[in-house]
């Protein structure tokens, strides 16, 4: 039995270019997810699960793109392949089927242990460049999101008992923000 040919892109800003991961593919369909790979709160994602079929193939561009550990990327090609589904990534050159091979399964977990090694130095490379930049005082982080005035208003209104939530939409900023801005001695 043949089935349809779907697609799973995964960007982490709405910036990143969706097009190239897939390029030249026929798909029948695109489910496209802008998160982090380690977000496990992909609505897309969760949607072709429930949509694949027996015989029905999945492309994705690379392991990195579907999980970000070697545990949720094996969770998911089990997912994916319950259904009877093949999952393909693209530039790793690998078909899984969940019939798969004892050799299948080695290089699925080594593959995936280097996507997730690959992430852990990427992210050590970035901290270690903040630290120099620090040091250099070149890198200031991020600036604040409300001046002095807007940040004692905040905390006033907060003491008085104002939604959290409410404050957040009005001043612009996320919950997690004000809760920092309530925080002693930010």
């Amino acid at each position: 039995m043949t089935g349809q040919t779907f697609g799973y892109i995964r960007v982490s800003t709405l910036d990143q270019n969706t097009i190239r991961q897939l390029d030249g593919e026929h798909l029948d369909r695109v489910f496209t997810d802008q998160a982090s790979g380690k977000d496990q709160n992909r609505p897309q994602l969760e949607a072709l699960i429930d949509f694949v079929r027996d015989g029905d193939i999945v492309l994705v561009h690379s392991m990195d793109r579907l999980a970000r550990n070697l545990d949720d990327l094996r969770a998911i090609v089990r997912r994916l392949t319950a259904t009877k589904a093949q999952v393909r990534f693209v530039k790793e050159n690998l078909t899984f089927t969940g019939d798969d091979t004892a050799m299948a399964t080695f290089l699925l977990s080594v593959m995936g242990a280097f996507a997730e090694f690959e992430r852990a130095l990427i992210r050590e490379r970035q901290r270690e460049g903040i630290a120099l930049a620090k040091k250099a005082g070149v890198y200031k982080g991020r600036g604040k999101m409300l001046n002095t005035e807007q940040a004692s208003a905040l905390t006033r209104r907060a003491a008085a008992g104002e939604a959290k939530a409410a404050l957040a939409r009005e001043f612009g900023v996320s919950r997690q923000t004000v809760y920092q801005y309530l925080r002693p001695n930010p």
